[in-house]
């Protein structure tokens, strides 16, 4: 499966110049806990919900500061089609939740731990309906006889 087809959510974005509390009301409106930056076409930055509190409010950063001054930079990024195996080693490697989707250079999601172990619970689901319906109802024997 390619990552852009694992995404369940959009990928909200914001430009640099932003304030911390536009951040923080688009994150609530949005139902996301983080943000790509994005300046023109290019993404220059990550701002996350954990970001606004511990590198904003817990330094006493006014709310009207600019985005860019909190973002996390540089940005983990995959490419949309890449294989979904990917991201699990991305995630792996950088210890981070989120990555930044992009296709041709261009921001177009966000792809969470949260998606894969969604996806991977469906398919283990959708895998174990045989072995659950054998094990619920046996063995159906075959109307023919066995012949030698």
């Amino acid at each position: 499966m390619q990552v852009i087809n694992g995404i369940r959510r959009s990928g909200v974005g914001v430009r640099p110049e932003q304030t911390i509390r536009e951040a923080a009301t688009i994150m609530e409106r949005s139902g996301v806990g983080a943000l790509a930056v994005v300046d023109g076409e290019h993404l220059v930055g990550l701002i996350t919900d954990r970001d606004l509190v511990r590198r904003g409010m817990a330094r006493n950063v006014p709310y009207d500061a600019r985005i860019d001054s909190l973002m996390s930079t540089p940005v983990v990024t995959i490419d949309a089609q890449a294989d979904l195996h990917d991201a699990f080693a991305l995630f792996r490697t950088h210890g981070n939740r989120r990555l930044a989707v992009v296709q041709e250079g261009r921001f177009v999601g966000m792809i969470t731990v949260d998606d894969l172990l969604i996806n991977l619970a469906a398919d283990l689901e959708n895998l174990s309906r045989p072995v659950m319906a054998e094990a619920l109802f046996g063995h159906h024997d075959s109307p023919l006889p066995a012949t030698e």
